[in-house]
């Protein structure tokens, strides 16, 4: 029995086109959907929908909304188990962590909701001065026009409904591009979104090559790019774009931070923090720990049990309940983390488990005693290593944490309130995670970096500010 081919969704509305598109599970190659490329007039048709309702859409009621954020929220959790298998089908990502992005992504559309509900003006007294004497400000927030949305493939559903969910909260138009290896999910988000009451040509979702995109990140018609993915790619659609507003979520080589008032059970708790999060997604996330300074006071201990806790982590099939680790998204992707560690041994670094591939995957690594300019030191790894070293001090640490073009967000295990804030003071990325990984994330809370991990914030309510611009109305002869 043949796979049904997935409809692409254009103004609110099933299309399919005539170039298949294939997608095979990295871990096994086998068939996780069928969809197609969408065709150039389904593309124009896309673009001038998002346009033409452009102003229609700004002025929908807040309740219109937020009662699609709703729905959307409540049908993801509904389907969840579905949603989830087809996540892992077609991104290789183990069963248990698809599930948990699906849940982040029914938060998110709920958080969209909520917003939206929120979403208003703030009055501002100007009979500060008396030339000012009877007027005041009232100052919203307006749509700064349709947006095009790219997304990558690492959080095919969640990073889509970073997109998604906050322009829909503010009424923005969306034409979302989904990533090449994992349309599937997106496209399923769009069966879900076809059954809101949102008006036609609020929101497309269009399985495009690269060459159509760069089309529409000149597009004048699509004001706003919202983009997450690679560092090159990211830059270059902001300087092919300079009168757009451009928001760039980009990569990272997240470091962590281990102080030395850490005790026995601190160590544990991070040494497992550590392990995990190094690993999950097979490496394939922008906060994935990549780097660990420990003081020397704690660092043996730790790396015996980042080892210990790394060996013990389950890697093969994704869609078995207890797989930890999965492949990476491709073979190709498997091939360059293996030259780069290949290489860092060369010069001198330590395996202390782990450094081999097969196929698509590759095995989970520590490494230690790895020269600074090592590509798994200094660059983005996206792929299941982390690299150890010890550092005779905090300030140290927090000064080989700086020593990076990337600054997205970074972990200090400390106990103590004055390195805390220290480490907030000086650590130069988006946002500084006390206690635990520079992995975790909220998604209601505003998340981006600094550097070349991009511009902009994510996190809905964030989201909302920058897919906006302020628009001012003076009131005369008001009685404050």
């Amino acid at each position: 029995m043949s796979t049904p081919t997935t409809p692409y969704w254009v103004a609110g509305r099933p299309r399919t086109g005539t170039d298949p598109v294939e997608v095979r599970s990295p871990h096994d190659g086998a068939v996780a959907g069928r969809t197609t490329t969408a065709s150039a007039e389904d593309v124009e048709a896309a673009v001038a929908a998002a346009h033409g309702v452009r102003a229609e859409y700004a002025a929908t009621p807040a309740h219109v909304r937020s009662a699609a954020l709703d729905h959307v929220s409540r049908r993801l959790a509904e389907r969840s188990e579905e949603i989830a298998a087809l996540i892992t089908a077609e991104s290789g990502k183990p069963l248990k962590w698809a599930r948990l992005e699906v849940a982040r992504a029914v938060s998110t559309f709920r958080w969209g909701a909520e917003e939206a509900r929120r979403w208003s003006g703030t009055l501002q007294r100007l009979d500060t001065d008396p030339a000012a004497t009877g007027r005041m400000a009232l100052v919203r927030r307006a749509p700064r026009g349709p947006v095009l949305g790219i997304a990558p493939f690492n959080f095919p559903l969640n990073l889509v409904a970073h997109k998604v969910a906050p322009a829909i909260a503010v009424g923005a138009p969306i034409v979302l591009k989904p990533a090449p290896a994992t349309p599937l999910s997106a496209l399923l988000l769009g069966e879900v979104l076809a059954e809101t009451e949102l008006p036609a040509g609020a929101w497309s979702v269009l399985p495009v090559p690269d060459e159509v995109a760069a089309r529409l990140v000149r597009d004048p018609r699509l004001p706003v790019v919202s983009f997450t993915g690679s560092v090159p790619v990211g830059w270059s659609i902001r300087e092919s774009a300079p009168r757009k507003h451009v928001t760039l979520e980009l990569g990272g080589n997240a470091a962590v931070v281990v102080a030395p008032d850490q005790d026995d059970d601190a160590l544990a708790w991070a040494a497992g923090r550590i392990a995990t999060f190094a690993m999950y997604q097979a490496g394939q996330s922008c906060i994935s720990v990549q780097r660990v300074f420990a003081h020397r006071d704690v660092a043996g201990t730790l790396t015996e049990r980042v080892v210990e806790a790394v060996q013990k982590l389950v890697t093969g099939d994704p869609t078995d309940e207890a797989t930890d680790v999965g492949p990476l998204i491709d073979e190709q992707a498997a091939r360059r983390v293996e030259g780069w560690v290949d290489e860092a041994v060369a010069a001198g670094a330590r395996v202390l488990t782990g450094g081999a591939r097969d196929g698509a995957s590759y095995a989970p690594t520590v490494l230690t005693d790895v020269p600074a300019d090592a590509k798994v030191s200094c660059e983005e790894v996206f792929g299941p290593v982390v690299v150890l070293d010890p550092v005779d001090s905090v300030d140290e640490a927090f000064a080989r944490v700086n020593d990076s073009r990337f600054g997205l967000q970074a972990g200090v295990f400390t106990r103590d309130l004055q390195v805390a804030f220290r480490a907030a003071q000086v650590l130069e990325v988006g946002g500084v995670v006390v206690g635990d990984v520079p992995s975790f994330r909220a998604d209601q809370m505003p998340y981006g970096g600094v550097k070349d991990s991009g511009t902009g914030r994510e996190g809905v309510h964030a989201a909302m500010e920058d897919l906006t611009e302020e628009r001012v109305l003076v009131l005369t002869g008001i009685p404050v």
